[in-house]
């Protein structure tokens, strides 16, 4: 008798990190609406408020209530972008998980096309933004810069002008729930776990309502971020910078010596010597700098406390609709 086959990988989830996305919510919800009318395999949306400071937590259970399988996860603070998704994706408890912004920046159309790449067997399906609508030019010069110079120094394959968006398998879930870094990089980490993974091109629009809460303070922090917890080729830099200089203050001040000495040429430039003093010492802040980045990373890592503190979890389909709320204890293990 042949035995029956397994039963097909069918459910999908989305998870999606909220920051004051007030404005844009009701769109988002009314996409996703319609988006499970045409998928009945998105069983569950878990959205993940990351400290909103507006009606976001109000509005998502007002517009979802009695509509199945939203969760909503409220922190207790901001805790970032990066450990909103973290929460979502170890909240999550379908056989696949699409990350996606709130912003309607990651098209469904690219959903339904990283849903036919899973049911291929790949267990990560990226978004691969060929244009991006809505950035001014330099927002789009300073990221594109970043994920090169990132792919450069890590020590890791990541695909180039990719964000978070994508999808994930249940396995890749599983293994990303191992990770208790308390800085995650989602993106690289999910490179780092390997798998098979393919990408899609896809033109980025722009936001559907609000503001991007990605400012480039933000940006520039996860940039540090990114290189810092997947790269120590700073500090390798730094040192072969330092043992560089060394050498050409040695040769230079054998020059000096020779030129007094032997050719009688008095020894004079107080200009180029302030200028390169001044160059010295802001190289060796630059450098003190890095350093410290990777210090912080790895205090932040010993100190272990949990990353993230959550508020309350409730549940659409829950009885009457009541607010669950959640265990304050350290998500970390």
């Amino acid at each position: 008798m042949t035995p029956a086959a397994p039963p097909p990988r069918e459910t999908v989830g989305l998870v999606i990190p909220l920051y004051n996305e007030e404005a844009v919510l009701p769109l988002l919800i009314d996409e996703i609406e319609a988006f499970r009318q045409d998928h009945p395999e998105v069983q569950q949306i878990v959205l993940v408020d990351d400290g909103s400071t507006d009606a976001t937590a109000r509005l998502a259970r007002d517009l979802t209530a009695g509509k199945p399988g939203y969760v909503l996860i409220r922190f207790s603070r901001n805790f970032g972008h990066q450990l909103a998704i973290t929460a979502g994706m170890e909240a999550v408890r379908t056989d696949a998980a699409v990350i996606m912004d709130a912003d309607l920046q990651d098209p469904f159309w690219v959903v339904t096309e990283m849903i036919a790449r899973w049911r291929q067997g790949y267990d990560v399906v990226y978004g691969v933004r060929k244009r991006r609508e809505g950035e001014t030019l330099f927002k789009r010069t300073a990221t594109r810069l970043f994920y090169r110079l990132f792919q450069r120094l890590a020590d890791v394959d990541a695909p180039l002008d990719t964000g978070d968006f994508r999808l994930v398998s249940r396995a890749v879930l599983d293994e990303y729930r191992r990770i208790q870094e308390q800085q995650p990089y989602v993106r690289g980490l999910i490179a780092w776990l390997g798998f098979n993974q393919t990408g899609i091109e896809y033109v980025r629009p722009g936001r559907a309502a609000g503001q991007t809460k990605y400012p480039f303070r933000k940006l520039l922090q996860l940039a540090v971020d990114g290189i810092t917890a997947f790269s120590d080729r700073p500090l390798r830099y730094a040192a072969r910078l330092g043992l560089v200089a060394s050498a050409l203050s040695m040769l230079g001040l054998v020059w000096v010596v020779i030129a007094k000495l032997v050719y009688g040429i008095p020894v004079s430039g107080w200009t180029s010597l302030m200028v390169t003093l001044f160059l010295f010492g802001g190289l060796q802040l630059f450098f003190l700098g890095v350093l410290g980045s990777y210090l912080a990373r790895v205090f932040a890592e010993v100190r272990r406390r949990p990353r993230y503190i959550i508020r309350e979890r409730w549940h659409s389909d829950a009885d009457a609709g009541v607010p669950v709320p959640a265990s304050s204890r350290p998500t970390a293990r």
